[in-house]
């Protein structure tokens, strides 16, 4: 089933902006390998679902997968050939917003060409370029 919030405040959002790049979620903080954004756009929940059984298909339920995205906004869509007026229409589906740098996956547990393989087919689910991305160590 394609992800959505339990329940929300408001059930329908204004469109927004999403210009500029993505200031939080930019960096792996979980996994060792990452999947991230070169694009801004929304993915919708079924999206995300489709790029998770992906993941773990290919894995065959060894390491692990971190979602670092969820569709919180709601997007509307009126019936085709309804006229104008009549209100804002009916939640449609459900989208995360994701911006150029965001980390949208990450697995940990598995080698570098296993996790670049699996990461590889979750980017042909995303509605935008991808690029996998490793963890960044401190040094000390």
């Amino acid at each position: 089933m394609a992800l959505m919030p339990k329940r929300v405040k408001y059930r329908k959002h204004q469109r927004g902006k999403m210009k500029g790049n993505a200031s939080r979620m930019n960096f792996v903080a979980f996994g060792e390998y990452g999947l991230q954004a070169l694009e801004t756009s929304w993915v919708t929940g079924r999206q995300i679902e489709a790029g998770r059984v992906a993941a773990t298909h290919f894995l065959r339920r060894v390491g692990k997968v971190y979602i670092r995205i969820f569709p919180h906004k709601s997007i509307t869509k009126k019936p085709l050939e309804t006229r104008m007026g009549k209100g804002k229409a009916e939640v449609e589906q459900w989208v995360a917003c994701v911006k150029p740098g965001t980390v949208m996956f990450e697995l940990g547990g598995v080698s570098e060409d296993v996790a670049k393989q699996a990461l590889a087919r979750v980017a042909h689910k995303m509605p935008i370029r991808c690029r996998f991305v490793t963890r960044r160590h401190s040094i000390g």
